[in-house]
């Protein structure tokens, strides 16, 4: 059993309470609060040697913690509020904790994000868990359901630098741009909150933009066409891999946390600074179809599972 394989099995219910607007399957989950506005609740576990190089500087781990937690959120359209944090460590060295403090402020003061509790403890090595609950207006929060055939699919930024950037590391490249885009990954809150109303579904590419399309796929009902030509590309990952790698990280590589979502008719949102490429098209087939200028060409890939 890989980790979505335990949850259908062991944690999933065929019911929810009638609060909860959507629960286990999605980037968060969704409860009604009041008449008006609806808790976007999402939680993220990082463990070193998993999700993070031993040796990561710790103000990067601490960023990249709440990071990825703004990105889930930025995938529902929602505005962050508050989050939590639950440390693991092995020694309460007072710099490494200055450090980690230093970088988890700083990406949570990006979005006005207010750390209100938590939990310390001591173990083996460093594992970080942190939670975030955000508002959205009643009925306004993005799910992976709701993409149609005919819809148009975007993404924002460019795809594949993260997995790039965590193979320079290995290579001992620390302080160039790709490894910075693993380390500390752009969420993209405010273009999230824009597209409410725009996306007919939408999720955070943590996974890879293949699995995690597969999934908001899955969930809509519906099948995809890419175009391989169309994916954005940085300039550094071309200056750093030939164009077949370029492919791989593009589709296969984890740790983007860019948004991937699918707009029906209408003018996009206003991207300002955010580079949004159209990169293909929901079909009703139910599958993913990958073409070069045209001609299909054969890939699958799950993303990364734990316990597989």
């Amino acid at each position: 059993m890989d980790e979505f394989e335990l949850i259908r099995r062991y944690f999933v219910r065929d019911e929810n309470a009638p609060d909860v607007i959507c629960g286990i399957g999605d980037d968060g989950a969704v409860v009604q609060t009041s008449a008006a506005t609806e808790l976007v609740i999402v939680v993220d576990t990082l463990i070193e040697g998993v999700h993070f190089p031993a040796g990561t500087d710790a103000s990067d781990i601490g960023y990249r913690a709440v990071a990825v937690n703004l990105s889930d959120i930025a995938a529902m359209g929602a505005r962050p509020r508050w989050m939590t944090l639950a440390l693991t460590i092995e020694s309460a060295d007072a710099a490494w904790m200055k450090s980690f403090a230093d970088g988890l402020h700083t990406a949570a003061a990006e979005h006005d994000v207010q750390l209100v509790g938590g939990d310390t403890t001591r173990g083996d090595r460093c594992v970080v868990t942190v939670q975030i609950n955000g508002e959205v207006d009643t009925g306004c929060a993005i799910q992976r359901a709701g993409a149609s055939a005919g819809d148009t699919i975007f993404v924002t930024g460019c795809l594949g630098d993260a997995a790039a950037g965590l193979e320079r590391l290995s290579q001992g490249h620390r302080d160039d741009y790709l490894a910075g885009r693993f380390l500390r990954p752009t969420a993209r809150v405010e273009y999230g909150r824009s597209l409410v109303g725009t996306a007919s579904a939408a999720i955070d590419l943590s996974d890879g933009l293949y699995a995690d399309l597969q999934k908001m796929m899955t969930a809509s009902g519906v099948g995809a066409e890419i175009d391989l030509h169309s994916l954005p590309i940085s300039k550094a990952l071309q200056a750093h891999f030939d164009r077949d790698e370029q492919q791989r990280f593009a589709l296969s590589g984890g740790d983007d946390y860019e948004l991937c979502f699918t707009v029906a008719h209408g003018r996009l949102p206003d991207a300002r600074d955010v580079r949004v490429t159209a990169i293909g098209t929901v079909t009703d087939s139910q599958r993913i179809v990958c073409l070069d200028r045209g001609v299909v060409v054969p890939f699958d890939d799950s993303g990364y599972r734990h316990f597989q």
